[in-house]
């Protein structure tokens, strides 16, 4: 061969390598990230073609597909949609997905390995591909009573089911309607999610797990009592110290005893029992026992209940937090739920839930089942036991303080008759000059069924007055069918 064929043939292999390499590395390396590219059409059109499960709460479809004749082929609808848009979420040819549709979107779309053998049988058999059916453990008496009764204002209701973690209610107010996002004229499905986004309300925030987390206000004097009885050495009838006034240990500041400078002390000879401190929610009280009890052993306590630590519902749940290496000070403001202090509705339903669970922490799922499109069984929900903070003793006596808070305290709105009721009110200050947050932790039970609740409402003020009231006609839904 001449030398001129020789350059020839090397470039030509060169030039086959080239094609031969790119080849693979799009087809095969970057094969996943190209399906997955939102300008990819054949990838969206490929997705939207097929028959997506739909998402069911008690037998009933809350979203679901129905074939259209246009380029996607389905259109994704939701129905009551503004209802369980905190838990569907949303699915858009433009901007994806969340919630449910996100969490659950290989089961929904047909692609997880547990349909296999379904995707066989519908290839075989010559049917359309279809998504699996995602059944949620939602009671739908109970988040419609949520919705009912948050009415609008920004905040948000978590319940659960303190024996299996099984969520009961999940709301986020305000909600908005995913039918809006879901529509294939992207023309108008751009412009209302240009509106979502502008509202100052945040309705596509979901304040329910994630967003912007709370101070807990005096909610939070549940986890320091809790600490108390199990690491402290305490009973509910200890006397602890509640003077009107507490000045901050190396500060200049003051706490007083109740809101709006209220300097009443807690008590006779500025002391009360651990249970008529919290009935009459004693800052003082608080702050001192916290101090006392010590950072360590309280850290010690939040971190059985999950603080600091990511969960999933399966959506993704924000970590709540306190600060670390705090002084005397910051740990005194911390014990009575405020400094550094956030937590999500979710974390203080998990709280509740303990105390009429004899102690035991059950991980919250929100997934009751998943069934082929042939009704076939795929998974079923099984309660996870995540810890036990709190010996079942202890559990009983923090029972015996929330329900004396609930009958004889700050608490009575959440007062429902002929159940055993125990909560907690809480009015948590975030921002000086702005009204505070309401909040309302707390549980019921009949002897059989039980459930906990948390429930807050930005700049509600006294949670007495207002979260209470809406734990009370939440839980009061799930005694009622």
């Amino acid at each position: 061969m001449n030398k001129p064929l020789r350059h020839v043939s090397l470039v030509l292999a060169v030039l086959f390598l080239l094609l031969f390499g790119s080849s693979t590395y799009f087809q095969a390396i970057r094969t996943h990230e190209l399906s997955a590219d939102s300008r990819n059409a054949r990838a969206i059109y490929n997705e939207y073609g097929r028959a997506r499960g739909p998402i069911v709460v008690d037998g009933e479809a809350v979203a679901s597909s129905t074939q259209v004749n246009d380029n996607y082929g389905y259109q994704r609808s939701y129905d009551p949609a503004r209802t369980y848009s905190s838990v569907t979420g949303y699915y858009s040819v433009v901007y994806g997905f969340s919630g449910i549709e996100a969490a659950m979107q290989k089961e929904l779309s047909g692609d997880a390995d547990a349909l296999f053998y379904q995707r066989v049988r519908d290839l075989i058999s010559g049917r359309p591909a279809r998504g699996a059916t995602v059944e949620l453990t939602i009671d739908p008496a109970m988040q419609k009573a949520a919705v009912d009764s948050l009415d609008g204002r920004k905040g948000a209701v978590v319940a659960l089911d303190p024996e299996t973690g099984a969520v009961l209610a999940l709301v986020s107010s305000p909600t908005f309607n995913p039918n809006d996002l879901a529509g294939h004229d992207t023309t108008k499905v751009a412009e209302n999610w240009k509106r979502l986004q502008e509202d100052p309300d945040r309705p596509l925030r979901n304040r329910a797990i994630s967003g912007n987390l709370y101070p807990a206000g005096s909610t939070f004097k549940l986890l320091v009592a809790a600490s108390a009885l199990q690491d402290g050495g305490y009973t509910k009838d200890s006397v602890v110290p509640g003077p009107g006034s507490y000045r901050l240990p190396n500060s200049n500041s003051t706490m007083t005893n109740f809101s709006g400078g209220d300097r009443t002390a807690c008590g006779p000879n500025n002391e009360s029992s651990l249970q008529a401190a919290m009935q009459q929610s004693c800052n003082t009280s608080f702050a001192m026992l916290g101090v006392k009890l010590g950072e360590d052993k309280l850290a010690a306590t939040l971190k059985d209940y999950g603080f600091g630590q990511e969960q999933y519902i399966p959506m993704k749940v924000a970590p709540s937090h306190i600060a670390t290496d705090m002084d005397d000070a910051q740990l005194a403001m911390t014990s009575i739920g405020q400094y550094e202090t956030r937590v999500t509705p979710m974390q203080m339903a998990m709280v509740a839930a303990s105390f009429a669970n004899d102690g035991v922490v059950m991980e919250p799922q929100v997934v009751k089942g998943v069934r082929t499109s042939s009704l076939t069984q795929v998974s079923t929900m099984t309660p996870k036991r995540m810890s036990q903070p709190l010996s079942a003793s202890n559990a009983a006596q923090m029972r015996e303080m929330m329900q004396a808070t609930v009958e004889d305290g700050t608490g009575g709105a959440a007062r429902i008759d002929g159940l055993e009721v125990g909560g907690k009110t809480g009015t948590a200050e975030w921002e000086r000059g702005k009204k505070a947050h309401s909040w309302f932790v707390g549980y019921a039970s009949d002897g059989e069924k039980k459930v906990a609740i948390a429930v807050i409402v930005e700049e509600g003020g006294y949670g007495s007055r207002v979260a209470a009231p809406i734990a009370r006609d939440v839980m009061k839904a799930r005694y009622e069918r």
